[in-house]
């Protein structure tokens, strides 16, 4: 039997065959082909499987080992090349081809098929030829093998040294992530490091700074040091003032205290002085004001003197009876404790009564009207205007009273003040400052108290605490006062006034208690029906009014001839006067006429009704105190 390699054998007769089969193909595809059976047997020679057996001789036949070689030989899709014959592709591919292209090329001529002594001839040289490149490819294949092993030996080196540079690898990445996190605290020491740079250089600047201000500091310091010895040289002395003038202020106290004896002894002597003084002057003091005219200048039927103030004259000139002789002048002469011309304003006439209402504060009663025939100025003399010029005698009393209150109270004193406006209308009682409905108004009378105080039931009494309040309540008591239009004044009162403030003292320091009552009026005019020319209401109104000026007048009579009965009760406005006109009040009384000559016979009995009250004497008054 043949002893060559069944592979071998299956590859020439495949080679064989497949050269009979194609020998009308193009020769570079045969080459291809061959070079293609020829690839398995590297590969196992590559894949380090066992080496066939030596092959025998060629010399032997090679019909029955044809047959068994097909019958043994593997397929030839099995076989797969493996890695290491990849590896050592490279080495042997040269050879393999060169060898594929002279087996696929040998240009031997075509033998026929009956020829078949040629054609194993052929197959045997053949063989031959692979026998010897097997050979040398054997040779060759165990030169591979040792640079193999070398290899081997190489690559389980270079594994070891890779296995030790992949540790080191990894002891570097190490390294490096401990490198990368020591970088970037490198990054962040070192902007600290500019940060804390410029903190220092600024640190630096400041401690400059701070040393020129130490400096400057030191320097003041050692200038206060300089003071401070100055200043406690200076307390020293001081000290010592202050205790003289402790010991001076004690002195002061007890001079002060005793001033304060000496200036309440002092405002007991000016109270009494100045009461005493009104005694002089009478308790019942009478003004007379003469009313400007309308062309201004004063009418030849009154005459005043410029160098006695306190004289008045009506002149009126009489006709002859019997024509044979002149016409004659007849005077009438009074006098009374001021006589005011028209020039005089209302501040002028407020300074002569200013002390009288002084006296309320100290404790009296104190009681101020206008009488006058209607159109003769008592409303303004009274109340005036709005303006601070033309302001009448209420609401300067007024002022005054709060400004002196204020000034007592720097001694002590607290006051407390009560308003009321009461009107008498056709001898009926009135409240001026009610605000309620008309129809719901109350009925008022006039009652005494146990202690003989005048009062008015039902009345509305008002607590005030300064000027602007009690002036509200007089502008609300003309609102609601009756007026109405006359032939002789187109605005004419038609009723009597009576502003009422009550006074009411206390001196916690002396205990020492006041009380006293400012009443001042507006009456109505006095006027004569032919004049007038009153009819209806205005008639009625004309008769209640002349009724009670003429009870007033039965009153003054009686106390100027000091009667033992005085008819107070006759009418309404008498009767609430009485405190004022039965001693216990310091009064005055304004008696106001008018210019015009057709007014002549009123300002006349006007005059003579106010001279009989100016020769009334009603007693001294005294001083409410407790």
């Amino acid at each position: 039997m043949s002893r060559l390699p069944v592979m071998s054998a299956k590859r020439v007769l495949a080679s064989s065959s497949s050269e009979n089969a194609q020998d009308s193909a193009p020769a570079q595809k045969r080459i291809r082909k061959d070079a293609d059976v020829f690839k398995p047997a590297v590969t196992v020679i590559g894949t380090k499987r066992p080496v066939a057996a030596p092959r025998a001789p060629l010399s032997k036949p090679l019909r029955a080992a044809g047959a068994a070689t097909v019958a043994a030989a593997p397929s030839r899709g099995v076989i797969k090349p493996s890695v290491a014959s990849a590896a050592a592709k490279g080495g042997m591919k040269q050879s393999v081809v060169s060898m594929g292209t002279k087996t696929g090329g040998t240009g031997a001529p075509k033998r026929n098929p009956w020829d078949l002594k040629g054609k194993v001839s052929d197959m045997e040289d053949k063989i031959r030829n692979y026998q010897a490149k097997v050979k040398s490819l054997n040779q060759e294949n165990e030169v591979l093998k040792d640079s193999m092993s070398q290899s081997q030996t190489k690559m389980v080196d270079m594994e070891t040294e890779l296995q030790k540079q992949r540790t080191k690898i990894r002891e570097y990445e190490k390294q490096l992530q401990v490198l990368a996190g020591v970088q970037e605290e490198l990054e962040k020491v070192l902007s600290d490091k500019n940060f804390l740079q410029k903190e220092l250089s600024n640190l630096e600047g400041k401690y400059k700074v701070m040393e020129t201000l130490r400096d400057s500091q030191e320097t003041e310091l050692q200038t206060l040091k300089m003071k401070l010895s100055v200043q406690e040289s200076t307390l020293a002395r001081l000290q010592a003032n202050l205790r003289d003038t402790e010991e001076e202020v004690r002195s002061l106290k007890d001079t002060v205290a005793q001033q304060k004896d000496e200036l309440y002894a002092g405002e007991m002597e000016r109270r009494r002085l100045h009461n005493t003084i009104q005694e002089l002057k009478g308790n019942i003091r009478v003004f007379c004001r003469v009313r400007p005219l309308v062309g201004e200048g004063l009418p030849k039927h009154i005459q005043l003197t410029a160098s006695d103030n306190k004289a008045i004259t009506l002149a009126k000139t009489e006709e002859s009876h019997t024509g044979k002789t002149a016409d004659t002048q007849k005077n009438y002469n009074f006098s009374f404790d001021r006589v005011f011309g028209p020039q005089c304003s209302q501040q002028e006439v407020f300074e002569e009564i200013s002390l009288l209402v002084q006296s309320a504060l100290d404790g009296y009663n104190v009681c101020c009207f206008a009488y006058g025939q209607t159109g003769s100025g008592k409303t303004y003399t009274m109340e005036g205007d709005e303006f601070d010029e033309t302001r009448g005698v209420i609401p300067r009393a007024v002022q005054q009273v709060f400004k002196a209150a204020g000034k007592l109270g720097e001694q002590g004193w607290e006051f407390t003040f009560t308003a009321s406006f009461v009107e008498i209308y056709n001898e009926t009682l009135r409240d001026l400052l009610y605000t309620g409905k008309a129809n719901k108004r109350p009925e008022h009378e006039i009652r005494k108290t146990a202690t003989n105080e005048v009062t008015i039931t039902n009345l509305t009494y008002e607590r005030v605490t300064n000027e602007d309040q009690v002036l509200g309540l007089i502008a609300l008591a003309n609102q609601n006062r009756s007026t109405a239009q006359t032939a002789q004044n187109d605005r004419s009162s038609r009723s009597h006034s009576v502003f009422q403030l009550d006074i009411e003292g206390v001196n916690a320091g002396r205990d020492v208690k006041c009380k006293s009552t400012l009443c001042l009026v507006d009456l109505a005019g006095s006027e004569r029906m032919v004049k007038s020319q009153s009819q209806g209401d205005r008639f009625k109104e004309m008769t209640a009014i002349n009724g009670s000026l003429s009870n007033l007048g039965i009153v003054i009579a009686a106390l100027a001839n000091k009667e033992s009965y005085v008819p107070y009760r006759n009418s309404k406005l008498t009767y609430l006067l009485q405190g004022c006109l039965g001693g216990n009040s310091k009064t005055l009384m304004f008696v106001n006429i008018a210019p015009e000559p057709v007014s002549f016979g009123e300002t006349l009995n006007s005059l003579r009704f106010a001279s009989k009250v100016n020769d009334c004497v009603i007693g001294t008054a005294t001083a409410n105190k407790k």
